[in-house]
């Protein structure tokens, strides 16, 4: 449905690599961001400013001259690029490291800022950092190498509020010169491990100081780690044109070998155990120990590298106090008094009481967060301005649904339909009315709808699945819902929220 919040995980990681003869601190940079606190999850995620932590220490020790950011806004993110993007000149070796949530839209990957508002797909490219822009312009800056590593791979809790979504991270498309690592596969997500450090940054610590191995080969055998440690449930994607050697180790040779041709993340496993990795680094000292013997030669310490200024964000001023009561109106709904999003929303429709677009996004962050009469009369002003507003007669109706009036919350679905045939949300919406109302057979029809518009549209085909056990087909009933889960293992709760079981 239109304004649910599933989380759907994604952090991001680049790392820069520079040719043999850019070996010092002054030709390596890296910019490393760990984002973990976005309002609109349920809960700050636990790994993405620890694993920044630990890649930056390590980078450090690898001659990178490290500019380090936890829990960066957009401006934020959009200060520490433009810092990042002046120290680079001609034959600079650049890294970017990104942890948080990862976005694709438009076949392109989007990190997303702690303070991000994403309501609908042209949000993602205004509110997020194209991962491709900002690997161009490290491209035409003049760095020799670059390399980005992507550990964005989550469900985040934006997608569901647009149905033309795409779950995980798009392929890129890099200038030449560029290794690629993503902590999964193009378009899947992965759970966070829970613990300090994700699964791929354990990994990745475990290899990268191994001595004499190139960049792609150690992230080749931190793919292959990966692969083996999740039981294949998490496959990283790697695509490279590097024409260079470079190793993370400064001084390191490469060994003699074979030409290799781009990795992507449709190579084989290698059967074989890889190569001896490298001892442990101290930065991985909470990740578990590597059981490869430790190396009879170890690297060279590197230069103390100058470090670039760490990003400071000062606490925001604290917003205007809101002109609506934010109390409930039930005992059911929330408390929103202290909502940082809503007390902005609320003094934006202060000083503008016929601002639409505040007035629909305040309704849809109330009805995210269980408030669903604020919500309604949000939809109802933003009608009251925009008598064709498609959208608002849609999340009306879907509010509408939840709360059991069902009667106006079909007037309100067929409205958006008649405004917009064969819109994929409405007809999404349109199916949970039926469904609960029992006609059982109409909201099969508006949920076969929905799915050929968009096949993995989760909720339509979990509704669909109960839809048909009420009818009878059992077996395709419980196939429909074993899909559903499969893509959203929590849709099951979801509906169960919406008072549907």
């Amino acid at each position: 449905m239109r304004i649910r919040v599933p989380l759907f995980a994604l952090s991001v990681l680049s790392i820069l690599a520079a040719f043999p003869s850019a070996g010092t601190a002054a030709d390596r940079f890296a910019l490393v961001i760990g984002n973990a606190k976005y309002p609109d999850a349920d809960a700050p995620l636990k790994e993405p400013v620890s694993d920044a932590r630990v890649i930056a220490d390590e980078l450090k020790r690898d001659g990178f001259v490290v500019e380090a950011g936890e829990n960066l806004t957009g401006d934020g993110m959009r200060k520490a690029f433009n810092r990042f993007y002046g120290h680079i000149k001609s034959g600079s070796v650049a890294l970017i490291f990104f942890s948080g949530y990862g976005v694709q839209s438009n076949r392109q990957s989007y990190l997303i800022p702690v303070d991000a508002q994403i309501w609908t797909e042209a949000d993602i490219r205004h509110d997020g950092i194209s991962l491709e822009t900002a690997l161009s312009e490290i491209n035409n800056r003049g760095a020799g190498v670059k390399i980005a590593l992507i550990d964005a791979s989550r469900r985040n809790p934006f997608e569901r509020r647009f149905r033309s979504f795409s779950a995980g991270l798009a392929p890129v498309i890099a200038p030449n010169g560029t290794l690629v690592m993503y902590s999964a596969a193009p378009g899947s997500v992965i759970s966070d491990t829970g613990g300090d450090h994700s699964l791929f940054v354990q990994e990745l610590l475990k290899e990268i100081r191994a001595p004499d191995l190139m960049a792609d080969e150690i992230l080749n055998r931190t793919r292959v780690s990966v692969t083996r440690a999740s039981h294949s449930e998490q496959v990283p994607w790697i695509s490279s044109s590097l024409a260079e050697d470079f190793s993370f180790v400064p001084g390191a040779q490469p060994a003699a070998k074979a030409p290799q041709s781009q990795v992507s993340d449709s190579s084989p496993i290698p059967l074989a155990e890889p190569a001896a990795p490298s001892p442990q680094s101290p930065a991985a000292s909470s990740s578990p120990p590597s059981s490869s013997p430790p190396s009879s030669s170890p690297p060279p310490p590197s230069p103390a590298p100058t470090p670039m200024a760490k990003v400071e964000l000062p606490p925001p001023p604290p917003p205007e106090r809101p002109s609506l009561d934010l109390q409930p109106t039930s005992p059911g709904e929330p408390s929103l008094e202290d909502d940082p999003t809503i007390k902005s929303l609320s003094a934006r429709i202060a000083q503008n009481p016929d601002d639409g677009a505040a007035l629909y996004r305040r309704g849809q962050v109330y009805a995210s967060k269980g408030a669903y009469r604020l919500a309604i009369k949000d939809f109802d002003d933003t009608i009251r301005l925009n008598s064709k507003d498609v959208e608002a007669y849609n999340n009306r109706c879907w509010v509408r649904t939840v709360v059991g009036d069902l009667q106006p919350a079909l007037r309100d679905c067929n409205e958006a339909l008649r405004l917009r045939p064969n819109f994929v949300d409405a007809l999404d919406s349109r199916g949970l009315v039926n469904l609960k109302n029992g006609q059982t057979k109409n909201a099969i029809a508006d949920f076969d709808a929905a799915l050929k518009i968009n096949p993995r549209l989760t909720s339509s085909l979990y509704g669909r699945g109960l839809a048909k056990l009420r009818n009878g087909a059992t077996s395709e009933g419980d196939q429909d819902i074993a899909n559903a889960k499969a893509i959203d293992p929590n849709i099951a709760k979801e509906f169960e929220s919406y008072g549907v079981r």
